[in-house]
């Protein structure tokens, strides 16, 4: 069983490390208008492209020291991003709520498709404060299929209705935020991230905490920026970071707090 575990762990590592360096030319791609399915890598400086010694995830950036090979500009791609995915992988498989069996199973192998679209879209907002619609309905249609794949294959149609009240809460405060500040205090991609989402909280409640824990990391993470008086109240700050980390909380941890929460209330 141990080694079982460390094998499943080594291999969702390596699996993390490679789709990490996806994602970092994913975002570059989209951002320059390149095909990101039949582009090559290239330097974002010198548009040479990259050979395979360039692209072997960390490990190249860490022997160029983080610079081109080829012109010795520094690149632009960090390899923490390459870092991220590998950790969250091994979290998930760690702390996953459901059984690996069935439809714990299957909606495991979803998960780890969802942690790439995600961090896309949070490095993408971090560079350049945009959710773009280009990995955003991928994923909105993403969670439909699988909400829906999940209740037929286990005729578990609570999973539906989590679904719409997971989303109409996330989706809905955010959507009547966008309209009674014109824009002003949220973005358009937030509000469709908000649906995307709601549909994985997979309920009111699980909407709520995800939306509280977005709001206590943002706080945080933007606490010491003000502290120090590189930011103001009107300072622009993606949040579509933290509601990532917010759903990623909710969905390895929201069934716990939950519990540990109405034991408080009523224990």
């Amino acid at each position: 069983m141990w080694y079982h575990t460390r094998m499943i762990l080594l291999l969702l590592v390596v699996l993390g490390l490679c789709l990490g360096s996806f994602v970092n030319a994913l975002v570059w791609r989209l951002h320059a208008h390149k095909d990101w399915v039949k582009g090559r890598s290239e330097c974002t400086h010198c548009h040479h492209v990259l050979g395979p010694l360039d692209l072997v995830p960390v490990l190249s950036w860490v022997s160029l020291r983080g610079r081109c090979r080829y012109c010795h500009k520094k690149i632009d791609d960090n390899p923490l991003v390459e870092l991220v995915l590998p950790v969250l992988f091994a979290l998930s498989y760690q702390f996953w709520p459901l059984s690996l069996h069935r439809t714990g199973l299957l909606l495991f192998i979803f998960w780890l498709i969802f942690l790439v679209g995600f961090l896309a879209l949070a490095v993408y907002d971090l560079r350049w404060f945009l959710l773009p619609n280009k990995i955003v309905f991928p994923l909105m249609w993403l969670a439909v299929v699988q909400v829906i794949t999940a209740a037929i294959y286990d005729m578990h149609w609570q999973l539906l209705i989590g679904a719409v009240g997971g989303s109409v809460t996330v989706g809905g405060i955010f959507y009547l935020l966008f309209l009674f500040s014109n824009g002003k205090w949220i973005g358009g991609g937030d509000v469709k991230l908000g649906i995307v989402l709601g549909i994985l909280a997979g309920g009111v409640l699980n909407g709520f905490l995800l939306l509280f824990v977005a709001s206590i990391t943002g706080m945080l993470a933007s606490l010491p920026m003000v502290l120090q008086g590189k930011a103001t109240r009107k300072t622009q700050m993606p949040f579509g970071p933290f509601l990532i980390v917010g759903l990623i909380v909710v969905q390895l941890f929201g069934a716990s707090i939950l519990s540990w929460y109405s034991g408080l209330l009523y224990g």
